[in-house]
């Protein structure tokens, strides 16, 4: 029996029933034969690794826009977070762990330079709704490889377009990620406000933090156990989607949320450089738009296959690193005479 074969039995031994099985998933899009060694998530998530997009991350907006300080939060970071507590309440739950581990690594893989800035700024240029989840799917399914994509299972994508609050997953461990991604921004974005003295811990509504817990690391430990103890009491063998939060911890961490998003994500000193970021991005579009010429060869191959303009120079927007773009602005606004101090 092969190594892929063992794990995919000992899966029936050991997950429940509502897991989403290695070997009863609904595959990929374009056939390939199985892997002698790894099963279908586990590939998946080997590939997600392996990306430029993911390594891309690590240079990308979290919450704080280029702060001053190592310990501060990038979209790479978050991710392996939020992987640790998605894979955790999976464990738990004895479902896929893999499966969970592939649709969190690539939660976020599409979003923009100088994170929501980024999105927001997009958003105008496009003249249409630029959302995160859906450019993820898009990475995967068109852009990564030269425009081959990643060739993932239906579930991972499925997964990775689900992460957000309006949306349920078809699987148990898809809806794990989508409030595993809550519980980990918010409660690391408040660590991130703590550290730039926006906020401090006794600031926090007291109300709200006796019941979640007093502390970063108290409140992620209190809302995981009561994540997997409440779930544990749902008939996920009928529906999947039901996973979540008791109802007095779901009202906490969105009240929580309200709170955050009033003293955190609109605070001036967290945003303050935030206009100068979306101009950015508004910026670079309007000039390729004008100079598709020089949009890299990959995406230049998309216009000729017939892609619409407006679309691919969002996805090589999209990709950039903040780095990068702030490098591209330069180049092309910048006069050379200048720029070089």
């Amino acid at each position: 029996m092969l190594p892929r074969e063992i794990t995919e039995k000992n899966e029936h031994l050991v997950l429940a029933s509502y897991a989403a099985f290695s070997d009863e998933s609904e595959g990929r899009d374009k056939y390939e034969e199985p892997c002698t060694l790894r099963t279908i998530y586990q590939r998946d998530r080997d590939r997600i690794i392996h990306s430029k997009t993911f390594r891309r991350l690590k240079h990308k907006t979290q919450v704080f826009l280029s702060p001053y300080g190592d310990h501060y939060r990038t979209r790479l970071t978050h991710t392996l977070e939020v992987s640790q507590i998605a894979r955790t309440v999976a464990r738990a739950l004895r479902v896929n762990e893999d499966l969970t581990e592939a649709i969190a690594l690539a939660h976020d893989i599409g979003h923009t330079p100088f994170g929501h800035a980024g999105e927001r700024a997009l958003t105008r240029a496009l003249g249409r709704p630029f959302r995160h989840n859906e450019q993820s799917v898009r990475v995967v399914e068109r852009l990564e490889k030269e425009g081959k994509g990643l060739n993932l299972s239906k579930e991972v994508r499925d997964g990775i377009l689900c992460h957000r609050s309006t949306y349920r997953a078809k699987t148990v461990e898809g809806n794990i990620l989508r409030i595993s991604d809550k519980i980990g921004y918010i409660n690391h974005d408040i660590d991130d406000g703590i550290r730039a003295g926006i906020l401090t811990e006794d600031e926090l509504p007291k109300n709200l933090t006796d019941i979640l817990g007093h502390g970063t690391r108290d409140r992620i430990n209190n809302i995981i156990r009561d994540f997997i103890n409440y779930s544990m009491t749902l008939d996920l063998d009928n529906d999947k989607t039901i996973v979540g939060l008791s109802p007095e911890f779901e009202e906490a961490l969105y009240d929580l949320r309200k709170y955050m998003f009033e003293n955190v994500y609109t605070n001036p000193a967290a945003k303050a450089e935030e206009a100068k970021a979306e101009r950015i991005v508004e910026m670079l579009y309007e000039y390729y738009m004008e100079h598709e010429d020089e949009l890299a060869p990959e995406f230049i191959q998309m216009l000729n296959a017939g892609e619409s303009r407006d679309t691919v120079v969002c996805d090589y927007i999209a990709g950039m690193t903040d780095n990068y773009a702030v490098y591209k602005f330069k180049e092309i606004y910048i006069p050379h005479s200048w720029n070089v101090m």
